[in-house]
């Protein structure tokens, strides 16, 4: 059964977020590692519907006309089409970044559909773990009495000597020393993928280097000073984050016009990015 139209604030509960913040936040990490599946045109009509999604955080049910008349107002007349838009759509709904419902008039017509945006799967990082907590071995003398036959072994922990390559061997070798099994490792240099991708610093690759060193260096500090911090690696997200940000603006053209809006400079980071969004209805 279709949805009725009406204003978008009837949509509410349809909003998997608290907040804009939290939605862009999740907008970004799927860009992080689904943004090679979209065409260039395609992602200027899903950074479009990004863009009407914040009245309701990631919730739009603009019509496709108006999406495309506002693409092309931006891009002087070099819009893109109707077609690339539904591509984009058909896309983004198969790799679950959104559900799509269709919505009627009272009078039964089909109407503009309602796109909701979904969150990130495996945005949450993982659990604290703690510094040099020995860990629980199994009694292998004890007899199993249970019917159960299967052998109950803790999984093998690889080392960081089994680390993928793609994660630089400086960062490894600091990491090493107080996280040493490689998937922990491999966690936190995705979180450094996700904050370049989130400033488009990816491709200086010594810059974020030297800054997820330092970051690494900031996150130790604060955890053999306090035992607050509940998530380490979302504290390192953190001031990567806010240090990747600065590197970001200190690359911003000098001479750029003051009377032109800054959000047609920027492209997804945090503050800059919810301000442009922001000036979108």
């Amino acid at each position: 059964m279709n949805l009725k139209s009406g204003r978008i604030e009837g949509f509410e509960g349809y909003s998997q977020f608290e907040s804009v913040k939290e939605f862009n936040t999740h907008v970004e990490m799927w860009l992080a590692v689904k943004k090679q599946d979209f065409s260039k045109g395609e992602l200027v009509g899903l950074k479009r519907l990004v863009r009407f999604s914040v009245k309701v955080p990631g919730v739009c049910n603009a019509k496709i006309g108006t999406l495309l008349k506002a693409i092309n107002e931006e891009y002087q007349g070099n819009g893109i089409s109707r077609s690339t838009f539904k591509r984009m759509t058909i896309k983004a709904k198969e790799l679950g970044i959104l559900t799509i419902h269709e919505t009627e008039r009272n009078n039964g017509s089909q109407t503009s559909n309602l796109y909701c945006f979904n969150r990130f799967p495996q945005s949450e990082p993982p659990k604290a773990e703690k510094l040099n907590h020995p860990k629980e071995t199994n009694n292998l003398l004890k007899t199993n009495h249970q019917k159960n036959s299967k052998r109950n072994e803790s999984p093998i922990e690889l080392d960081h000597t089994f680390v993928s390559d793609k994660v630089p061997q400086t960062f490894v070798q600091l990491v090493k020393y107080f996280f040493t099994d490689a998937k922990t490792i491999e966690e936190y240099w995705h979180m450094v993928q996700i904050a370049a991708f989130r400033f488009e610093c990816h491709q200086h690759t010594e810059d974020v280097l030297a800054i997820a060193i330092t970051s690494f260096k900031q996150l130790v500090r604060k955890l053999k000073s306090t035992k607050t911090v509940a998530k380490p690696v979302a504290f390192f997200y953190g001031i990567l984050t806010n240090k990747l940000k600065q590197l970001y603006l200190d690359q911003l053209p000098e001479h750029r016009n003051e009377s032109q809006p800054l959000r047609y400079v920027l492209a997804t980071g945090e503050v800059m990015y919810y301000d442009w969004l922001h000036t979108e209805s």
